[in-house]
């Protein structure tokens, strides 16, 4: 069977299993559409927050940052795994057990304040919008590359799949479409890195293959591919470092707590049927996610190692570009791919001297959707990386979704502007509000800003600086008030804000920037998309300093304070306030 029947075949499966699933699971209440009930199991739980928080990015994007960024690229890994250390320790055991259905109304209620709920529905909408939108644009790239239509075309298709199963089934129908996707993507990411580690290495686990000597040789892989990058011009892959050990530790730090922070994965905590049960699913995720996140690194070195073998040709002197195999030709019509004759010997040079290096585009989300056909796998292979990379980008753009209808619905419509409204009308509210959000995704996803990856660390950014100091300070301080949060959360808000757009323009459009991005503005040398960890110092020293100079919380909020912190007995999710 050839490679595109066998992509729409599998693609078309995995689709269809997804309807199915939505159709089986609809969501009858509030309760079903915001947290599926309640009642879900642990391990479930841990597989689709697994698939929730694993997205485009995780699949398609870090293996190819990593590819490219060496021993700089831990960034990702350490920061996106170690945040959910910090969820499972501090956050989801105490806001599951304070048992309400959204982050913006553990704000609320515990700031006492609708003005803090409001705030940080702002801040929610803003994250998660700007998340969102690399979900689709994944959705539209990996359609037009494997199916052979219009971005635009794959787009729709996309939105209409998530359509039907996020409107229909609410949280209960994306839970169990989770745990079908997050099946999905790790066997796509995990076999071809299998079959690559086997034939590179003999050995059949990549995470150990990484780390042992080339097939019928005595050379190391990571040896080898610091050896032929020092060649070439290119710093060493393993002691790369991104920029200085201080901006890779804010980078680190603002990744880490931004994923502590990120609300369409704090929500799926409320989803399991006790306290103990979201620790649970904390380890479990952490787990599944950990099955992607220790083979990243091993696709990474492996691809960059495949891919420069390719540029170099049989004879070690350039790939005659006219011989340039069909995968190569095939990325190149998307424009991700791009090579210049600079010389006109015919031949490709791939150096690190930018007036030498003829492959002036190698963009890094190939790296993993090309990387089955650089290494000649079957076509089954390569069709099951296409449902992966679109299963990662779909169960994202639901979490994400739903967490912004249910903001709008939930925490303004019936928190603030029309709380007598029944269960029905706010489940229909809820159902408009989606389907809203997943038009005006979509919109931006076909009309894309000039985003690219600056927004997914506007995200995380956003995240760290605004909602997951006042969830820590909600918790943890019985002191600081409604104040103090409020106070904390737009200054953590407007400096990471500020910072970001006066160094790649405002909503990154170019020609906009205040400071240029240029690293002798950056302050200490932390660049832009590592400064949501400044920004949480910022909102955590403002909401501290404003509340000691106001009036403390009274007695019943603090109360409710230390009610959370003691380890007994949980409210179901709705079920009090």
């Amino acid at each position: 069977m050839d490679l595109q029947t066998l992509t729409y075949l599998v693609v078309g499966s995995t689709f269809a299993l997804y309807i199915g699933i939505a159709i089986w699971s609809r969501a009858g209440s509030t309760q079903e559409f915001y947290v599926a009930g309640g009642g879900i199991h642990p391990v479930a739980n841990g597989m689709a927050t697994a698939a929730d928080w694993m997205s485009a990015a995780s699949f398609i994007s870090m293996a190819g940052l990593i590819a490219y960024m060496g021993y700089g690229g831990s960034v990702f890994l350490m920061g996106w795994t170690g945040g959910f250390v910090l969820l499972a320790m501090f956050l989801a055991p105490y806001l599951r057990k304070f048992g309400k259905f959204t982050v913006p109304e553990f704000i609320g209620e515990r700031y006492y304040s609708r003005t803090a709920r409001i705030v940080a529905v702002i801040c929610l909408i803003v994250c998660s919008v700007t998340y969102v939108i690399g979900q689709m644009k994944g959705v539209g790239v990996a359609f037009s590359r494997f199916l052979e239509v219009d971005y635009d075309i794959g787009l729709y298709v996309g939105m209409g799949i998530v359509f039907i199963y996020a409107v229909l089934g609410g949280m209960k129908g994306i839970t169990y479409t989770q745990i079908a996707q997050y099946c999905v993507l790790i066997f796509a990411f995990t076999i071809p890195a299998i079959f690559i580690s086997l034939n590179l290495t003999g050995n059949p686990l990549p995470q150990l293959g990484l780390g042992s000597t080339l097939a019928g040789s005595d050379t190391y892989l990571l040896d080898k591919l610091d050896l032929i990058l020092v060649d070439l011009g290119f710093a060493e892959y393993t002691t790369q470092e991104r920029l200085s050990k201080l901006n890779m530790f804010a980078y680190t730090l603002s990744l880490m707590i931004g994923t502590a922070g990120l609300p369409h994965v704090i929500i799926r905590f409320f989803t399991v049927p006790k306290v103990s049960d979201a620790r649970k699913s904390a380890g479990w995720a952490l787990l599944f996610i950990a099955i992607l996140y220790t083979t990243a690194p091993a696709v990474s070195g492996m691809a960059r190692l495949n891919l420069i073998d390719t540029f170099a040709g049989k004879d070690g002197e350039g790939l005659v570009y006219d011989e340039r195999p069909q995968w190569f030709k095939n990325w190149e019509k998307t424009g991700l791919l791009e090579f210049e004759d600079k010389n006109g010997d015919g031949r490709i040079t791939h150096v690190a001297d930018v007036d030498k290096n003829e492959m002036v585009t190698i963009d890094r989300d190939i790296i993993v959707l090309a990387n089955p056909e650089i290494a000649r796998l079957p076509n089954w292979v390569i069709a099951l990386v296409a449902a992966g990379g679109l299963a990662a980008a779909l169960s994202t753009a639901a979490g994400l979704l739903l967490a912004i209808s249910s903001a709008i619905s939930h925490d303004l419509l019936k928190g603030v502007f029309a709380p007598t409204i029944t269960e029905k009308q706010e489940l229909l509210a809820s159902r408009i509000a989606m389907a809203v959000a997943i038009a005006f995704a979509g919109y931006l996803g076909l009309n894309p800003p000039d985003f690219a990856a600056g927004t997914v660390a506007l995200a995380f950014g956003l995240a760290a600086s605004s909602i997951f100091p006042a969830l820590m300070l909600g918790i943890f301080s019985k002191r600081v008030n409604k104040e103090g949060a409020v106070a904390g959360m737009l200054a953590g808000l407007s400096v990471t804000l500020l910072y970001v757009f006066q160094h790649k323009g405002v909503m990154f459009i170019p020609g906009t920037e205040f400071l240029g991005a240029m690293p002798e503005n950056w302050f200490l040398g932390i660049e832009p998309n590592a400064f949501g960890a400044v920004g949480a110092v910022v909102n955590f020293v403002v909401a501290f300093g404003v509340s000691r100079l106001t009036a403390p919380p009274p007695p019943e909020v603090r109360a409710l304070v230390e009610h959370i912190r003691v380890p007994r007995g949980a409210v179901a999710p709705g079920n009090h306030g």
